[in-house]
């Protein structure tokens, strides 16, 4: 793909701001992200990017660690009642937030009528708002939500951040408890982050005095930067280039508990016919893409989940529909499209990854006679037509990991919001109901399995692979660690 000159202009006006500072500095770490960050707000916030700088100016009631166990965080301890229904969260003492405020039971409230859609406020999250009935407080260090329906899943849902109460500018300057604070974003070049020094969590105070994050999605670029010693850490890098630099940095690769999709807007023809959909998940060869655009650094997928969500993971759906060309094109003849058809991907040009997939993808369909045109948009437009307007007919995106399973699975709930490729099957629907407010493991397993054989019996999307997220680092970079979900962990990491 031809990229414009205004994008080499930023990389390079990037790569000149990032010199300005001192190399091998102890004092500041910098890294990349792939991503404009798409909002501040936590609220309006929808990109997983963005989220994984969140969780280091955010705290939630709950948190998580490197193998995805819920450990509780603002919440210090908790107790749930018989029924199930009613939670009861004691907070703890002496927290503040970046901007000095105390941190009460004043601000879960606040943020919760937010999050619910209480008290006449418009909902800010579909899962909370489809979980809580009720909440109250009965002092400054109690906070208590009664559910609508046993939820088996529910402390998983409360890693969302807590914010101060009548704060609203989070748009422009996010305020948390988090172990790092905002200092300041500028537009197509970075954000910057200092230590908060007076995070509460005395177990996990971050070292490292300031976190520069420089966006960058030009590989070549990313490489330079930190061969030049500008970088500190550079990630989404392919395994062909990272190999090169092995013996000059640690490198790490590991499954990012994401899922790469090739997105079909089931509400349009002819891709609301199931059968069109089957035949072109079996004329993709995911050995292809996985060889081809991740270096071999891939685990192929036959459902929305990835192998490292454990007991939940469906592991017999592999046979369901193989790569195999002549039953696709006899597919498409039952469907009445012998001579295939056209289709347009649009695909968010700042992901490498994505772009190399959907070439191989265009390469593998115009032999069943799809005649596939590639659109390379940028991340914000491709956040507001395709994510938020539903206006595409195919694209490819990775879905950004999740620790509870509903969280997962919503995407393909009918009236869901951001089921952007439009899926409605009433057995899905009614299957997943039963699985989140399940309170019984074994059943709920039972449940959420059923829910991904049913996504690969009717091929919403073709499930291809979770990718690897190949990183380089400094060698004297200690305490980096890959979690379920993508976060950049700074307050962990130290230099040697």
């Amino acid at each position: 793909m031809k990229k414009s000159n205004f994008f080499y202009i930023i990389v390079a006006f990037s790569l000149i701001f990032i010199s300005c500072g001192k190399k091998d500095s102890k004092t500041v770490l910098r890294m990349n992200v792939s991503s404009e960050p798409d909002s501040f707000f936590p609220w309006e916030s929808a990109a997983t990017d963005t989220a994984a700088i969140f969780y280091n100016i955010f705290d939630g009631l709950f948190s998580f660690n490197e193998k995805g166990a819920i450990e509780p965080a603002l919440c210090e301890s908790y107790e749930i009642s018989d029924d199930k229904l009613t939670y009861t969260f004691h907070l703890r003492k002496g927290v503040k937030f970046h901007n000095g405020a105390d941190f009460t039971s004043a601000d879960c409230i606040y943020t919760y009528e937010n999050l619910a859609g209480l008290n006449g406020n418009a909902v800010r999250s579909d899962m909370i708002a489809r979980a809580v009935e009720s909440i109250q407080t009965t002092d400054d260090y109690t906070f208590i939500i009664k559910t609508k329906n046993r939820i088996g899943g529910f402390l998983a849902l409360n890693i969302c951040p807590i914010l101060p109460v009548g704060y609203s500018n989070h748009a422009a300057k996010p305020i948390g408890t988090g172990a790092y604070k905002f200092v300041e974003y500028k537009l197509h070049q970075k954000v910057v982050l200092e230590k908060n020094e007076n995070y509460w969590n005395t177990a996990n105070l971050p070292s490292i005095p300031r976190i520069e994050i420089y966006i960058m999605s030009d590989e070549n670029a990313i490489l330079s930067a930190l061969q030049s010693k500008q970088l500190d850490i550079g990630q989404m890098l392919s395994a062909e280039n990272a190999k090169t630099l092995v013996n000059k940095f640690q490198l790490f690769s590991a499954p990012q508990n994401m899922v790469q999709v090739l997105g079909l807007n089931n509400s349009i023809a002819p891709l609301d016919n199931p059968i069109v959909r089957q035949a072109i998940t079996m004329a993709v060869d995911k050995n292809e893409i996985i060889e081809g655009a991740m270096g071999g650094f891939g685990t192929k997928l036959y459902s929305n989940f990835s192998p490292i969500l454990g007991t939940y993971y469906n592991d017999r759906l592999s046979d369901i529909y193989k790569n195999d060309l002549s039953q696709a094109k006899a597919l498409l003849n039952v469907a009445g499209y012998a001579n295939g058809f056209d289709l347009t991907i649009t695909v968010p040009a700042n992901y490498r990854i994505h772009m190399d997939t959907a070439q191989i993808i265009a390469k593998q369909l115009s032999q069943i006679g799809i005649n596939c045109k590639i659109q390379p948009v940028e991340w914000t437009t491709w956040l507001d037509q395709v994510y938020t307007k539903f206006d595409y007919q195919a694209t490819v995106i990775a879905f950004g990991g999740k620790l509870e399973p509903s969280e997962v699975l919503r995407r393909y709930y009918s009236t869901y919001k951001r089921n952007f490729t439009r899926y409605n099957n009433p057995i899905f629907d009614e299957t997943f109901d039963k699985a989140e407010v399940e309170t019984d493991q074994t059943k709920r397993i039972k449940y959420y399995k059923y829910c991904q054989e049913l996504l690969t019996k009717s091929a919403p999307a073709v499930f291809i692979a979770d990718p690897n997220n190949t990183v380089l680092l400094r060698k004297d970079i200690r305490g980096y660690e890959t979690y379920p979900v993508l976060f950049y962990n700074f307050a962990k990491m130290s230099f040697e």
